[in-house]
């Protein structure tokens, strides 16, 4: 057995819907599947999002607000007044006050920008930035990708006779600020048809009211505030994302080359994955480590100097982001495992003192990853007296109205129920995680603290082709609100496999059923090739990619997660000459069983763990894996641990210093011979002569000892003083009387079930004797 350690979910989509697409639209099995699966179950909704045009773009002027905006902004142009673009430090905002900065330099205003730094001003408005910009002669500020909850700023501005246009897209409380104009999707609910715009969507909207026609020139920077945001690639965002990508792909923006150069991208193949890995957290970075004013100077370059520098730049901090991330992820794991009273918490409350608080939000994500529970990560400020922090959850615990109970201690919070940010006095963070764990275990239990793997797209080998992952590519842009597929092949056979890479740390697999055969790589998967036995059915969850070598193109599954519900038997008797087979082991989970106390001698030094004789080990065992470390005396002895046990590994090891099955048994031809020569011979003395009786007989020297034993037993011969005499008239008994007869019999049926069988007939007899265990249990 393989256990996962998250609960599979596999979702299966109706066949009938899945043919009826394919034959209507033309599509392949996979690509129906995974309409389907995202609820575009038939032709007509499905065509919805495969042929999007401008027709997908909303009347900016549906917009509450729209039209008093532009009259404003307008005006102020007309007057030649300072408008102020207003911003956020994200790679949203960034690209939000970078499109209304293009848009509003392209009709001729004179027009600045200022983003609040995340350590200096927070998040918002910020009084002292809206003075300074009054100070400087601004007449209209333009927020963008943030305002909708800057009430005291927002009211300061008015004081000091300033307009202001609030442009957002985040939660909108019952009370709005007291802004000349506020454009939001959901503000007044229901006036305009799609609530789910990035920030950067509300400033392309404002833009393309502004324009009169869609300024196409400012996809790509909608695109990547869009997807970066995590907003759903559904409606018009969908549509913005696509142009945004083709317009990338062929853009003559230095900005645009530069990012691709420093990411190590090809610019003809950007996609939603080229944004959200590799374009957004290097847009994000700029804002986390610091001023994020770069970041818009980059998107604004006009040359290919300033946008390589700008490129540097970025690529700069964000390899300083990784490296403060890993610093603070390692500590914050090493705190968590030293410490019972954290990691026995339901809730992980984390908190150091110098912590970053720009990308604490990435190190709970990981750590919610690595433990599966609601986690906060703290930053402690010892001369403020503050604890500054990001909360990322699971399924079960609403973090926002989880720290809503707690009010009292949590004077400044927010967020929602996947994720929240806050400030509190540190001297309630051991209260604040003791709260927590009460709360939590009221509304958590097993099974959500269960981590699960959502699998939408369950797959057969023959469906899987070169030209079906080209179509898959073009469903897309994947992500939030149409996720990415994931993919599950179920119960097919290893062909073969081989641990590759220079540390043999990844594995390659040939994966086979009655109708295909399809490669498969594991990434960091190297330690499955130990885990994975001879013939066991498996199945796999992962992606599709297409693998091109030397000009030939192969589908390839990319190795997510394996598991398999059959229990294993592993060979190790032809290793066990050497201790080869000790780096084989697992490292937790098993029990080592010997069933002679000779064996225990042999190994106890060589194993950590401890050896059991077979009639002592434990009676229950949370150790589903056993180590068989030498052969029993008798089958049954075996039987027993098995039904036992129902182990879901077996080790066969099975040592064996003096193996009798290459000796064989002695016919009765032999055993009448030996007795006739011994007639004629009294007082033989075996010692002295049996160098010359094994030449004379043909026998080995075992068999004939054990032939004299047998004789002795039965009580045909004496030995005394090492002669052995021929007892006269002694009583007639069948050799099967004799105990070591019986147990040279019983031996050798055990080496030849157990030792020199082939791995398939071994296999077979522990099968059989498994599943009688199961049905008589």
């Amino acid at each position: 057995m393989i256990k996962s350690k998250k609960k599979w979910v596999v979702q299966n989509a109706n066949e009938q819907l899945i043919k009826q697409l394919q034959k209507e639209l033309g599509l392949s099995s996979i690509a129906s599947k995974i309409l389907i699966s995202r609820g575009y179950e038939n032709a007509r909704d499905a065509k919805s999002i495969l042929k999007m045009d401008d027709s997908n773009l909303h009347d900016p002027f549906l917009l509450y607000g729209m039209k008093r905006a532009v009259e404003k902004i307008n005006q102020a142009i007309d007057n030649r007044d300072k408008i102020c673009i207003y911003g956020d430090y994200d790679a949203d905002g960034i690209s939000s006050t970078t499109v209304m900065l293009k848009t509003l330099q392209d009709l001729g205003a004179d027009v600045s920008f200022i983003i609040p730094n995340r350590f200096t001003h927070g998040y918002g408005p910020h009084e002292e930035l809206f003075r300074e910009a009054h100070q400087s002669g601004v007449k209209l500020i333009i927020t963008v990708d943030n305002g909708i909850s800057g009430f005291e700023p927002i009211g300061v501005a008015k004081e000091l006779g300033m307009d202001v246009i609030v442009t957002d897209h985040h939660e909108a409380g019952e009370e709005l600020p007291n802004a000349d104009v506020i454009i939001h999707p959901r503000v007044p609910e229901g006036h305009y048809p799609f609530g789910e715009l990035a920030g950067v969507g509300v400033a392309f909207k404002l833009a393309h009211a502004l324009y009169g026609y869609i300024p196409t020139h400012l996809y790509e920077y909608v695109a990547i505030g869009t997807v970066a945001d995590l907003v759903p690639l559904v409606d018009e965002n969908r549509y913005l994302v696509q142009q945004g990508i083709k317009y990338m792909r062929k853009s003559a923006n230095p900005w645009v080359r530069a990012l691709c150069e420093a990411s190590g991208v090809n610019q003809f193949e950007i996609d939603e994955e080229t944004i959200g890995f590799y374009f957004g957290p290097r847009l994000n970075a700029i804002g986390r480590l610091g001023s994020a004013t770069p970041g818009v100077d980059f998107l604004m370059s006009e040359n290919t100097m300033q946008a390589t520098e700008g490129a540097k730049l970025l690529q700069n901090k964000n390899v300083e982001r990784k490296e403060i991330v890993n610093t603070i992820t390692d500590e914050a794991i090493a705190m968590i495992e030293s410490n019972e009273k954290i990691s026995n918490s339901l809730v992980i409350v984390i908190a150091k003192e110098g912590w970053n608080p720009g990308v604490i939000g990435i190190v709970a994500s990981r750590l919610v990853e690595r433990y599966y529970k609601p986690t906060i990560v703290l930053s402690l400020d010892y001369e403020k007296g503050t604890a500054k922090g990001s909360a990322r959850s699971i399924e079960g615990f609403h973090m926002y109205n989880e720290l809503a109970k707690n009010r009292e201690i949590l004077p400044h919070f927010g967020g929602h129920p996947m994720a929240a940010g806050m400030t509190f006095s540190l001297e309630y963070v051991d209260e604040l995680r003791h709260r927590l764990h009460t709360q939590a275990a009221n509304c958590l239990n097993d099974e959500l603290l269960t981590p699960k793997l959502q699998v939408d797209v369950p797959l057969e080998l023959a469906e899987i082709t070169v030209e079906a992952i080209q179509e898959i590519k073009e469903l897309g842009p994947f992500g939030t609100g149409f996720s990415k597929p994931t993919y599950a092949i179920q119960d097919v056979n290893v062909r073969s496999m081989k641990k590759i890479g220079a540390n043999e740390n990844h594995i390659k697999m040939e994966l086979e059923d009655n109708y295909g055969l399809l490669d498969a790589i594991g990434f960091d998967k190297g330690y499955l090739h130990e885990e994975i036995s001879y013939g066991v059915k498996l199945s796999l969850v992962g992606d599709l990619q297409i693998n091109e070598w030397q000009g030939k193109k192969k589908p390839q599954f990319m190795i997510t997660d394996v598991q398999t519900n059959e229990w294993q038997l592993f060979d190790l008797r032809a290793k066990v000459q050497s201790d080869r087979w000790l780096q084989l082991m697992p490292n937790s989970d098993v029990q080592y069983i010997a069933f002679q106390k000779g064996t225990i001698t042999k190994y106890q030094s060589t194993l950590k763990e401890p050896i059991y004789l077979f009639e002592q080990k434990p009676k229950s065992t949370n150790q589903p894996f056993i180590v068989l470390l030498d052969l029993p005396v008798s089958i049954k002895d075996l039987e027993h641990v098995l039904n036992e046990v129902k182990p879901k590994r077996v080790y066969a090891v099975f040592h064996t210093p003096n193996s009798q099955y290459f000796s064989g048994m002695p016919n009765r031809e032999h055993f009448g011979w030996y007795y006739s020569f011994l007639k004629q011979r009294p007082l033989f003395n075996l010692d002295a002569s049996i160098q010359q009786l094994v030449q004379h007989s043909g026998l080995n020297i075992e068999i004939v000892k054990f032939m004299t034993t047998v004789f002795f037993e039965l009580g045909f011969v004496t030995i005394s003083n090492g002669l052995i005499s021929v007892v006269e008239g002694a009583l007639k008994r069948s050799l099967e009387d004799a105990p070591s007869y019986k147990l040279r019999v019983q031996q050798l049926e055990i080496e030849q079930i157990l030792l020199y069988s082939n791995y398939q007939d071994l296999k077979q007899w522990f099968d059989n004797v498994l599943q009688k265990s199961l049905v008589f249990n």
